[in-house]
C-alpha cells in the first residue's frame, strides 16, 4: 500500500484568492492513500520544500503530490529537492492548480470544484508511477556556433576563451553580419564597425576557432553531446589556403554586379571581398555573375593576373563532417520586403524612399558616398527629410503585429545624424509610440529632440512624387489634423523578419517556430536561450527582434549553457522517455515517421516463436534523441508504445477518479 502525502500552495493570492484551500485539503484527505495532507503559503520556496522533507520523514510517505502552478516551471525544483530524500524523484505529481484553475476561473465555488478533481487525478496517477532513473552519455566537447553576427561571433568567442573548440559556420563569404553594415550604434554614437570588426579578427585568430564561411549546415543527427553534423563548403574557386588578399584580381576583373554590402546602392566586381574590413580578407567568385563560370564569355583574366596561382574554376562544393556536442544558433534577420506590399509608400519606384539599411551605408564613412547623405536619385544633398517608423511593425494587416523593438531608437540615430551631417536640414519623424527601454535611450530620444527633429504622431498613409519632390500624406493624431510634408528624401524604418533559409535551419535542429516564423525558445522566463531539442540554443535576433545589447547578453548567455555541458564528462538522460513492446510492435514503421526527433528507428530483431527462430523488424528508441513528447504513442495503431511516467494505465486512472 502507497503512502501518499499532498501539499497545497497558495502561491501567496494566485491561486487563494480563488480557490479555497481549506476546502481543497480537508478533500485529499479523504482520497485512496493519502496519509498526509498540508497546506504552504510558498510550497517552492525553501521553507516550503523543508516541510516536505519533514512531513517525509516523519509519517513514511513515499509518494508526493503537490498543488500548485504550472509543473512546466516548478516540477524540475521538486524533482532536485526529492533527489536528497529516499523518495525517487519520478515518484511526484503536481496538480496545476494556477495555470489550470485559479488564473481561467472567477466563480470560487466552482474553481475549488475543479482544484480537488485535479488533486484527486493526481493522486491517483502517483499511485501507479514507478521509479525511473537516468542514465548517462558522453560529451564530445565541441561546439558549432550556426551564423557569423555579432551573437554568433560572441558566442563563439565565450566558449572558445573557456578552453572549447568551436566551428563557426557562416553562409556569407565573411563574418560580420548586419552589425558590420551600420555606421554608428545607440546610444553611444561610436562607431559600429570599430567594435565589431575587432571581434571578428579576434573569431578569426583564436587558435580554438575555426571559421568556415560560404558554408551551410546540410544534415543533422545524434543528440545532446554527440550531434553529428555535415557542413557543405560551397566552392569559392580562390584557394584561400594559398591566397594573400593582395585584391589584384578583383582589380582588373571586368564584370561588374550590384552589391548586396552597399543594399543595392554600389557595384562589385564578380570576383570579390564583401567590405574592406573582411574576415577571412580573402575574396571568393560569384559563379553566377562570372564570366567564365557561366559561360557567357571567355574570360579567366582574374586567373592569369593572380600572382599566387590560387584561382581554381574547377572548385566543387565539398561536404565536411564532424562531431559536435552543442551548437548556438545566431541565424540573425533581415528587413522586411516593403516593396512588395506598401505600394502606398511608392513600392520602390521612387529611388529616394530607401530603408534605414540603405540609409546605414549612405551616411558610413565606407559606404557608397563616403559618409555623405546624398539622395541616391542625382546624388544631391537632401534638405528636407522624412523618417517613418513601425513600416511593416506594429501592423497586423500588411506587415507583422509584432513590435521590432530597436526601430524608436534606429529613427532617434537617423535623424540625430540627419540634422548633425545638413546644415539647415530639417527631419520629420512620423511615429506610432516612442519606446525607450534601454540604458541611456530615453536620454538620446530627448537629445534627438532638442537637435530639432519634428516628430509627427501618426502613420503616413501615402507617398508620392510631386514637382520634384516626395509628398508625405498622414495624420496628426495629436491634433487630429491632416499632415502634408513635402521631403527631398524618405527613411522607411522596415520590420525585423527571420533571415531566409530559417526554416532549412528549424528542420535540421527540430526547433519549434512561432506565428511569424522566429525560432522559439523552451520557456520565455525560464529558458529563455534554450530549445526543446536539448543541447542546441538560440543567441541574438533568431528568436526575435532585439538590439545589439540585448542580443550580445543572449549570445553570452548561450555559451555560458554551452561551457555547462562541456564542464561534465558525462550528462544524465531524461528517464521520462518512450518505451516499445516489442512483443506488440508489428513493425510498421509509423511511430518512426511521426516522431519529430528522429529519435525511432527500424531494425530486425530475431524471436522464437513456436520453437522456431525468427527475425522481425521492430521499432527502438535512441534513448539520448528522445525528448518524451508522445506523438509515437498516440501514432501507434498495435498500442506497442508506452511513455514512461505518463503511460496508458496511469492516464487511465486518471481519467477514472475523474469520473467518481
Amino acid at each position: 500500500m502507497s503512502r501518499t502525502g499532498v501539499f497545497i500552495c497558495h502561491c501567496g493570492t494566485n491561486i487563494a484568492a480563488v480557490v479555497d484551500i481549506a476546502k481543497v485539503v480537508e478533500k485529499a484527505k479523504s482520497m485512496p492513500n493519502v496519509v498526509y495532507v498540508e497546506d504552504n503559503k510558498y510550497t517552492c520556496s525553501e521553507p516550503g520544500q523543508q516541510a516536505i522533507k519533514d512531513a517525509i520523514v516523519k509519517h513514511k510517505l513515499d509518494r508526493i503530490v503537490i498543488g500548485s502552478c504550472s509543473p512546466r516551471m516548478h516540477e524540475p525544483t521538486f524533482r532536485k529537492m526529492l533527489a536528497s530524500t529516499e523518495i525517487n524523484p519520478y515518484m511526484l505529481e503536481i496538480a496545476n492548480l494556477r495555470e489550470q484553475c485559479s488564473w481561467v476561473h472567477t466563480d470560487r465555488e466552482k474553481a475549488t470544484d475543479k482544484a480537488i478533481d485535479l488533486v484527486r487525478m493526481a493522486v491517483a496517477k502517483v499511485a501507479k508511477n514507478h521509479a525511473l532513473f537516468t542514465s548517462s552519455i558522453p560529451v564530445t566537447k565541441r561546439a558549432l556556433v550556426v551564423g557569423g553576427g555579432i551573437a554568433g561571433i560572441q558566442a563563439a568567442l565565450d566558449i572558445a576563451d573557456a578552453g572549447y573548440p568551436v566551428t563557426l559556420v557562416e553562409r556569407e563569404p565573411s563574418l560580420g553580419g548586419k552589425m558590420v553594415m551600420l555606421d554608428k550604434t545607440f546610444p553611444t554614437m561610436d562607431c559600429s564597425a570599430c567594435i565589431c570588426t575587432p571581434k571578428m579578427v579576434d573569431a578569426g585568430q583564436h587558435p580554438n576557432i575555426t571559421v568556415m564561411t560560404s558554408c551551410e549546415v546540410e544534415k543533422v543527427s545524434g543528440y545532446i553531446g554527440n550531434f553529428e553534423v555535415t557542413i557543405r563548403q560551397k566552392a569559392t574557386y580562390v584557394d584561400h589556403s594559398v591566397c594573400t588578399g593582395c585584391g589584384i584580381c578583383e582589380l582588373k576583373c571586368p564584370s561588374k554586379v550590384t552589391s548586396e554590402f552597399e543594399q543595392g546602392m554600389a557595384q562589385r566586381r564578380a570576383i570579390y571581398k564583401p567590405f574592406p574590413q573582411a574576415v577571412p580578407a580573402k575574396p571568393v567568385i560569384d559563379a553566377a555573375n562570372c564570366r567564365k563560370l557561366n559561360g557567357k564569355a571567355k574570360c579567366g583574366i582574374c586567373q592569369t593576373q593572380c600572382p599566387q596561382g590560387c584561382i581554381n574554376f574547377e572548385d566543387e562544393d565539398k561536404l565536411i563532417t564532424n562531431t559536435y556536442g552543442a551548437i548556438v544558433i545566431a541565424t540573425g534577420y533581415e528587413l522586411i520586403d516593403w516593396k512588395s506590399i506598401y505600394g502606398e509608400y511608392g513600392g520602390g519606384q521612387y529611388p529616394d524612399v530607401i530603408n534605414g539599411l540603405q540609409f546605414e551605408r549612405l551616411v558610413n564613412a565606407s559606404g557608397p558616398t563616403e559618409g555623405h547623405i546624398l539622395r541616391p536619385s542625382d546624388g544631391k544633398e537632401p534638405k528636407s527629410v522624412v523618417i517613418v517608423k513601425c513600416v511593416g511593425s506594429r501592423d497586423p494587416n500588411k506587415g507583422k503585429g509584432y513590435c521590432s523593438r530597436a526601430c524608436c531608437m534606429y529613427a532617434a540615430k537617423h535623424a540625430h545624424q540627419v540634422l548633425e551631417k545638413i546644415d539647415n536640414a530639417q527631419c520629420y519623424v512620423f511615429y506610432i509610440d516612442v519606446r525607450t527601454a534601454g540604458k541611456a535611450y530615453e536620454e538620446f530620444y530627448t537629445r534627438t529632440l532638442e537637435d530639432g527633429a519634428i516628430y509627427v504622431r501618426g502613420r503616413v498613409s501615402k507617398i508620392y512624387e510631386e514637382d520634384g519632390k516626395l509628398i508625405c500624406k498622414g495624420e496628426d493624431t495629436l491634433s487630429g489634423q491632416t499632415v502634408s510634408v513635402a521631403a527631398d528624401m524618405v527613411v522607411l524604418e522596415t520590420a525585423m523578419v527571420p533571415a531566409a533559409g530559417v526554416e532549412k535551419v528549424a528542420t535540421l535542429m527540430t526547433i519549434s517556430r512561432d506565428n511569424d516564423n522566429w525560432l522559439q525558445e523552451a520557456h520565455p522566463k525560464l529558458r529563455p536561450v534554450e530549445t526543446h531539442t536539448a543541447g542546441v540554443f538560440l543567441a541574438g535576433v533568431c528568436q526575435g527582434p532585439k538590439d545589439i545589447p540585448d542580443t550580445v547578453a543572449q549570445a553570452s548567455a548561450s555559451a555560458a549553457k554551452v561551457c555547462g555541458i562541456f564542464s561534465k564528462a558525462e550528462l544524465q538522460t531524461n528517464p521520462m522517455i518512450s518505451k516499445v513492446d516489442i512483443e506488440k510492435c508489428s513493425g510498421c514503421g509509423d511511430c518512426a515517421g511521426i516522431c519529430p526527433y528522429k529519435a525511432i528507428s527500424m531494425q530486425d530483431m530475431e524471436f522464437i516463436e513456436h520453437g522456431k527462430k525468427i527475425t522481425r523488424r521492430v521499432s527502438t528508441v535512441n534513448s539520448g534523441l528522445c525528448q518524451g513528447c508522445g506523438a509515437c504513442v498516440a501514432g501507434c495503431r498495435p498500442g506497442a508504445i508506452d511513455l514512461l511516467g505518463f503511460t496508458n494505465a496511469q492516464i487511465l486512472e486518471e481519467v477514472d477518479a475523474l469520473c467518481l
